[in-house]
C-alpha cells in the first residue's frame, strides 16, 4: 500500500535477465568488490535525452548523490545483494555482466520502459497496469526531480550501477509531469 507523498520503490530491470545469461556462479565472498569511475557527461546525456523529448528541464549532476550512490553500489557488489538503499532519495539500480554495457546502455535499460508508459496520476502510469513496469523511466522523467548522481561497482562478474535522484519521484496521487 502506498502512502501519500511517499516514494515508491522498485527493484529489477530488463538488464537483470541479461546478467543471468552471461553470469557464472561464484561463492559469496570469493570476489572482491571494486569501484569504477562514472562518466558524468554520458550519464547526464542519457538521462536528459528522455527529459528533452518531453520538454522537461535537464537534470544536473550532484556530487552528494553520486557519493551516496557509489557507497551503495560498493555495498551491493561486496555483499552480492540487489536491493534498494532505503535512503530518502529516488533510486534506480541495475545489474549486468561486467564490462559488457556502457553507462548510457545502463540508463537506456530504464528508459526502454517508455514503451509501456502512459501519462497519468501515479501509480496509474503503465499500459500493463503495473507501475513497476515503468517505475525507472518515470523516476528519470519525474517533473520535480532536478538532480542525479550515480555510482558504479563490480564484483568481477557483474557491474552494479546505482543512480539516486533529488527530489525523488513516483509519489502516490501525483502527476509524473
Amino acid at each position: 500500500m502506498f502512502k501519500v507523498n511517499q516514494p515508491a520503490s522498485w527493484l529489477f530491470t530488463g538488464a537483470t535477465t541479461i546478467s543471468i545469461l552471461f553470469s557464472t556462479t561464484v561463492p559469496l565472498g570469493a570476489i572482491q568488490a571494486q569501484s569504477n569511475g562514472v562518466n558524468q557527461t554520458e550519464i547526464l546525456n542519457a538521462h536528459n535525452l528522455y527529459r528533452r523529448d518531453l520538454n522537461l528541464p535537464a537534470l544536473t549532476w550532484s556530487d552528494d548523490l553520486a557519493k551516496s550512490a557509489q557507497q551503495w553500489a560498493d555495498r551491493l557488489a561486496a555483499t552480492n545483494r540487489f536491493e534498494h538503499s532505503g535512503t530518502n532519495n529516488g533510486e534506480n539500480i541495475w545489474k549486468g555482466s561486467a564490462k559488457w554495457f556502457s553507462q548510457s546502455q545502463m540508463v537506456g535499460s530504464w528508459g526502454i520502459e517508455k514503451q509501456n508508459f502512459v501519462l497519468g496520476i501515479f501509480p496509474d502510469i503503465s499500459k500493463t497496469g503495473q507501475w513497476s513496469d515503468v517505475g525507472h523511466y518515470s523516476q528519470i522523467i519525474w517533473r520535480n526531480t532536478t538532480e542525479v548522481g550515480c555510482g558504479l561497482a563490480t564484483d568481477g562478474i557483474n557491474d552494479i550501477f546505482v543512480c539516486q535522484y533529488n527530489p525523488p519521484g513516483n509519489y502516490q496521487g501525483e502527476k509524473v509531469y
